[in-house]
């Protein structure tokens, strides 16, 4: 049944504690200049009265939201479909957790409207998931007072950043994979942010990718074919759109015709492994996968995987981004993982 009750103020408060309007103003923003006996009067009121404080109206005149941003190149159903994401997300909300703050998701579209859609969220600071180096939102964040963190680069003056050896990495788990004398073929992330999808040949690649994570495993992932003897330029690549396994099954699908029957498919991430696998287990059953990630579902294909521990690097991106003055000088470890082979 409606009512025509009015919403309880701070000025009813105010009149109730029998001080100021400023005097209950700063019960609730700045404790510290008021007497105890008389926040405690002013909290009372608020008690008898119902009243609560606008948390809006708080943050503007703190100048904090107790929010922290997490921003996000992909599609925002990304954040929650890729199993991987899902854990960096798992540890930034831990942190915020433990710290007492909000999480606020900004998404992004490719669009002119970035930029200024992300600055202007009210928030404390912010956590970017790896973009590329043209996003025009990196140089918006880094001219920002508001502390910036972001995972897997790229590096940009300004904001913190949370990664590991990628190249390296890429380098060991290839130079693995090849020591059978396996044929290899790649499945890779998108190369630019137009995330054009095509097949080509390490021939055709662009010298530089400006997604830094793409880049690195790429150049990883030459060198040891290069070292194993190999043709980098005449290596088949599936380019994909999005880190999914579907993404995965349709460039296997496409490499197949080129594929000898020991093939090594080296995939960027154990979602492309895991939908290449699924792809080609009937038609080349003896084929051989590399992946990222070491996740369990992977592993359980016996799919040989870089671990990637990412709720581990949500937890750090946070810290960071809430606490910006602690040292940020490790590169996040990474080992090479490999489950049972699948009977």
């Amino acid at each position: 049944m409606p009512t025509n009750r009015r919403r309880v103020t701070l000025k009813d408060v105010a009149a109730r504690a029998g001080v100021s309007p400023m005097t209950a103003s700063y019960a609730f923003t700045r404790p510290a200049r008021v007497a105890p006996a008389t926040r405690d009067r002013v909290l009372r009121a608020a008690d008898e009265l119902g009243y609560h404080p606008d948390a809006v109206g708080r943050a503007l005149k703190s100048g904090r939201t107790q929010q922290l941003g997490v921003v996000f190149c992909e599609h925002l159903a990304y954040a929650f479909d890729d199993p991987q994401a899902a854990q960096f997300l798992a540890g930034v909300a831990e942190v915020c957790v433990e710290e007492g703050r909000g999480l606020t998701f900004i998404p992004t579209r490719g669009d002119a409207d970035d930029a200024d859609r992300v600055l202007s969220a009210a928030v404390d600071g912010f956590v970017l998931w790896t973009t590329a180096e043209d996003d025009p939102v990196l140089a918006g964040v880094a001219g920002d007072p508001r502390p910036a963190v972001i995972q897997g680069g790229p590096a940009r003056q300004g904001i913190a950043c949370v990664t590991q050896d990628d190249c390296g990495a890429a380098h060991a788990v290839a130079a693995q994979g090849l020591r059978d004398g396996r044929t290899p073929v790649v499945i890779s992330f998108p190369l630019d942010r137009d995330r054009e999808r095509m097949m080509t040949t390490g021939a055709n690649l662009p010298p530089h990718a400006p997604f830094p994570v793409t880049d690195a495993r790429l150049r990883g992932y030459r060198a040891a074919i290069e070292q194993a003897g190999l043709s980098w330029t005449s290596t088949p690549i599936a380019v994909v759109a999005r880190n999914t396994q579907g993404d995965g099954f349709s460039a296997a699908r496409e490499l197949a015709p080129q594929l000898t029957p020991d093939a090594l498919i080296i995939a960027m991430s154990d979602e492309l492994a895991t939908g290449a696998h699924q792809a080609l287990r009937e038609t080349h059953p003896a084929a051989a996968y590399l992946g990222w990630d070491a996740s369990p579902a992977g592993l359980r294909l016996g799919i040989t995987s870089v671990t990637n521990p990412l709720r581990d690097q949500g937890r750090r991106c946070a810290l960071l981004a809430l606490k910006p003055d602690q040292p940020n000088d490790e590169e996040i470890p990474w080992t090479i993982a490999s489950g049972p082979e699948p009977g």
